[in-house]
Order: structure tokens, then sequence, then C-alpha cells
């Protein structure tokens, strides 16, 4: 009978104890996904319910979403990358468009900032035109274009005269200055767009390291003016690329990295609420891993083989209890943060192209 009664509590103890697990919501914020076809789906984080769905009024679904800084607007290019839809996120609703394709000229929209005070929209640009017998490709420009006129302010002069593919860049929290990355770090001011400052990162004064290049995006936990990415740099000494974390005082002109060990193919990195830990997805064909990083402790704390996909994003919830992966297709994964349990998956009602978690 004693063995019976023991046996039971036993049982009910377990109970108690995955219950809490089963019970975990990602916070109080609200998850928007970019869908098929044309559509943002929008998520109350606490029930995991699509409560509404802002329908587009470009073509196809967004192919890039960003988050103005007062979090009021949703910035989304579409999937011909010619146009820029704003969505007023207080009643979802359409309030901008814009686009400088014209005729048998097409202008793609390779990448895009919008300013802190959101008056204008920093574009990498570039046009082609479709002639008789050919289509003319212009070089790729970077303008400042005024979002209520649509009209280009100016053009930016290319530092040091060379034309970039690709443009890393960020706007400083009160909108003064646009940071170009790349092998340097530049920031041009933003009255004329002339370099005021120009910060020789590239090469860590470190021995046997090489370098490396910054390129970050906005993140929403960190603090303003601070950004966290993973970094990789080749050890000449061993022949071998190493791996670490960076995070970069735009303002104060600091950055603080660190080596984490030989290199791996990690994606999605992602600072957790409170910015004590990390994220990322390590991918290969067939082999699929979570990462855990310990910020403070500037140390790999966790990694385990997941049952993943070929294509994947990663978020974690505003209370940093769930990750949220997503793409590709129409489902949306949530793990425990602490153990890497698959608890259970949100279905949409169509594929998606890309995700945000913002906090109420």
């Amino acid at each position: 009978m004693r063995t019976f009664v023991f046996a039971i509590a036993l049982l009910l103890a377990a109970g108690a104890a995955s219950q809490p697990t089963s019970e975990l919501t990602g916070g109080t914020g609200t998850i928007y996904v970019g869908a098929f076809p044309s559509r943002v789906l929008v998520v109350d984080e606490a029930t995991e319910q699509v409560v509404d769905e802002i329908t587009m009024t470009l073509d196809g679904p967004p192919s890039d979403l960003l988050l103005s800084q007062d979090r009021n607007r949703l910035y989304m290019r579409d999937r011909t990358f010619e146009q820029i839809e704003v969505i007023d996120l207080q009643t979802r609703t359409t309030i901008n468009t814009l686009t400088l394709s014209e005729g048998a000229t097409k202008v793609r929209i390779r990448d895009f900032m919008v300013s802190p005070d959101e008056r204008y929209v920093v574009l990498l640009l570039d046009a082609a035109t479709k002639e008789i017998d050919r289509f003319a490709i212009a070089p790729r420009r970077l303008v400042q274009l005024n979002l209520a006129t649509h009209e280009i302010i100016r053009e930016i002069p290319w530092p040091d005269g060379e034309e970039r593919v690709s443009v890393n860049m960020l706007f400083s929290p009160e909108g003064d200055l646009l940071y170009l990355f790349g092998d340097e770090i530049l920031a041009l001011e933003t009255e004329s767009f002339d370099v005021v400052d120009r910060w020789e990162l590239s090469r860590i004064e470190e021995p046997g390291l090489g370098r490396f290049n910054f390129g970050f995006r906005p993140e929403p936990n960190e603090a303003p003016g601070f950004y966290s990415g993973i970094f990789r740099v080749q050890d000449p000494v061993q022949n071998r690329r190493l791996m670490g974390i960076a995070r970069i005082n735009l303002a104060e002109r600091e950055v603080d990295f660190y080596t984490l060990g030989p290199d791996q193919p990690l994606s999605s990195f992602v600072v957790a609420p409170g910015r004590e830990k990390a994220y990322a997805i390590l991918s290969r064909i067939g082999h699929y891993e979570f990462w855990t990083f310990d910020l403070m402790g500037r140390r790999v704390e966790n990694r385990q083989v997941i049952e993943g996909r070929p294509r994947m994003g990663l978020r974690p919830s505003t209370n940093g209890q769930l990750l949220y992966v997503h793409q590709a297709g129409a489902t949306i994964d949530l793990y425990e943060a602490s153990t890497y349990r698959h608890l259970r998956t949100i279905q949409l009602a169509g594929d998606m192209t890309n995700l945000l978690v913002v906090p109420n």
C-alpha cells in the first residue's frame, strides 16, 4: 500500500512539473507574418491565434519587413523589389506606397533604411531600361527620398567615389548620422551626407588574426545605438576560420568582441530580451542545431540537434521563454528556449515570407 501511494505521488509530481512547460506562452506582444498571396497576418502572441489580416495593395507578399523606431509603422518591400508599402499598425491600414519605376524603366530597391523621424528613406537603387534590342543597366545609386512627396531629395555620393553593389546601413538613434558598414565604418552626417568620421576597425589589433567586416541589422532587443552579431576572422597561422561575437557601441566608437572557436555555418543570430543571451541556428543539409550564447559569460552555453527544415528563420518571444522557428511553409514551430523542447505549432493559412515579433 505504501509503495502504491508513493507511485501515485511520483506521477502527480511529474504531472505538476510538466504542466507549466505545456502552458508556456511567449508574452503579450504581436507577431506580424508576411504571407502569400499579398497580406500580413497579425498573430496575438498570448493566444497564438491569427487575430487580423492586413491586405497589401502591392503585388505579392512582402519580401522584407522593417519596423519604425517608434514601432507604430511597418515598412514593406514587395517581391519585385520595385515598391514599398507603409502600414499604420494602430489602424492596420496602408497609409503610403512608393515606386520609382516608370514606363520601360524598372527601378529595383535593393536595400532601404527609414530615418528615425520617418521624413525620408535612403534607398539603394539600380535601374534597367528596356530598349528595342537590349536592356540598358544604370549604375547603382544611393539616394535620399522624401516619404511624403516621393521626390528624390539628393543622390548621395559614394564615399571615395567607389560604387558599391550592396550597402549595410544604419541610422544613429537621433538620425543625425548614417553609418555605412564595410571594410571600415563610415559616418555620414544627414544634412549633406558628407563623410564626417571614418572608423577603421576592419583589422583587429590582435596578433595572428585577419580582417573582419561589420554587418548589423536593427535588433528589437538591443539598446539604441548598440548592435550585436556574429563575425568571422581568418587565422593565418593555423589557416582556419574562427567565429566570434561582436557588440558595437556606435556613439562611443567602442567594440567588444571575442572569438568562440572554429567557424560554423550559423544563421539567424538574435539577441534575447534582457540581452544576457542570444540564439542562432546551425544549418547543414539534413542536420540542424539550436545554439545558445551566454553573452555575459562570453561563451557558448548550449547546443542541441533539432528536427529542422531546409530553410529556417529564428525569433525569440517577447518574454524570452520561447523560440519561434519560421520559414519556409505555413507553420511556426514553438520551442522552449531553456530546453529546446518542441511545444506546439501555429498553423497559418498560407506560406510565409518573413516574421517580426513586436512587444506591446
